[in-house]
């Protein structure tokens, strides 16, 4: 039994969800990632597998047909897949959100409608907020909707769209005339549901190719172009608009946490194949692991899963337990992804030679670790959401 990244006072439930899935990662996810990840190929009998297992219904209540469990018990769930391959967290990452935004803050029939169909993974969600020219900046979001008679015509072009192509669920954020003062009040959240597919899946909404990535492979990353797209009032997420950044920024956390247990996986996987390395491979007549400066190296990586892990696991269970968690999420996902490029990095250090092979499995964790250094923020956005939170919390008294 691993002793690192162990989480105490689990129940018996999650104990046997993160054991099937611990399986699951080392008999179909593992053997079958090199492959698929160099292919760049959806992996779809995973993501069957997936869907029997119940892992798109996990955190969907148990009245829409979801098995109810807790943003901590995802967030392991995300642990152990993403140490499989990252790609996989992938496609289950923007379902969850959506879900959690649509538990969180749709209207009664909107939840009917969608959330039983999610959690048996006929519906899986994607989420949009970035635009080509915008990044971090969400409140200077350009796409508009404008009302109508019978509901809104969106024109625009949002970017970043993970799943865009296999997803047939988007929840998109845009600008509305609110006639409010701060930008962020003008924006809201449409549930746009649209086929699976490439090009102009509907009148007025195309979703372009593929973007080729350097690594997060086999998951499709797209751009979303909307041309005098009609959508009813209906879609409007929890009936209201005006409200779509408080319900974006609600599902970002859900994703902070999400991006944190991403790269505990990868540096746990990155870790295993180090130790595991160091231990065969043979120099000056011992093997490596007992040379003290590959063996300092070691220690620190280890130390360095353990902490990313015990952070990720505070900020799921603050967010579990109903407090405002956007500081600890943040200090999760920065420490997390800066600790996983690390520990990935000295993983391909420790291979020498043979971890600039494609034949090596840590070749691909150098090209996917780098990733969670920006995905849901980068590390400077984290520095600034910690930094607000500190300055609120410890105003001077001077």
């Amino acid at each position: 039994m691993a002793r690192l990244a162990q989480t105490a006072g689990l129940t018996d439930i999650q104990e046997e969800i993160l054991a099937t899935v611990r399986t699951f990662v080392d008999k179909e996810i593992i053997p079958h990632a090199q492959t698929l990840e160099h292919g760049d190929t959806y992996p779809a009998d995973i993501v069957d597998g997936m869907k029997e297992m119940g892992l798109f219904g996990l955190t969907i209540p148990e009245e829409f047909g979801g098995l109810g469990e807790s943003l901590l018990t995802y967030a392991l769930v995300v642990e152990q897949i993403a140490r499989g391959w990252m790609s996989v967290s992938g496609v289950i990452n923007t379902h969850f959100i959506v879900a959690h935004m649509l538990k969180q803050h749709g209207t009664p029939e909107q939840k009917q409608k969608y959330l039983p169909r999610m959690a048996a993974g006929e519906v899986r969600g994607s989420f949009s907020m970035s635009e080509p020219e915008l990044g971090s900046d969400v409140a200077a979001i350009r796409t508009r909707a404008v009302k109508g008679s019978e509901g809104y015509t969106i024109n625009g072009q949002k970017m970043w769209l993970t799943n865009g192509g296999t997803s047939n669920l988007t929840a998109v954020l845009v600008k509305t005339d609110e006639g409010a003062e701060k930008p962020h009040q003008n924006l809201t959240t449409f549930l746009v549901e649209k086929p699976e597919g490439y090009g102009e899946v509907l009148p007025g909404l195309t979703i372009p190719g593929k973007i080729d990535k350097m690594g997060y492979k086999g998951v499709d990353t797209t751009e979303m172009v909307f041309d005098g797209f009609e959508i009813a009032a209906d879609q409007v997420l929890g009936g209201v608009t005006g409200q779509g950044f408080r319900h974006m920024m609600d599902g970002v956390e859900v994703g902070r946490v999400n991006v944190a247990a991403r790269a505990c996986g990868i540096a746990i996987r990155a870790f295993e194949l180090a130790i595991e390395y160091s231990q065969q491979r043979r120099t000056f007549g011992k093997a490596i692991a007992e040379h003290q400066a590959i063996a300092f190296k070691l220690a620190e990586m280890a130390t360095k899963v353990e902490a990313a892990h015990l952070m990720m696991v505070n900020a799921a269970r603050l967010k579990d337990s109903g407090q405002r968690n956007d500081v600890e999420a943040g200090m999760a996902k920065l420490i997390a992804s800066e600790y996983c490029a690390e520990v990935t990095q000295e993983s391909f250090r420790i291979h020498g030679g043979y971890g600039y092979s494609k034949e090596y499995e840590i070749e691909r964790l150098m090209r996917e670790a780098p990733f969670l250094l920006i995905g849901e923020g980068t590390s400077e956005i984290q520095k600034t959401i910690i930094s607000r939170g500190l300055l609120r919390d410890y105003q001077s008294r001077g």
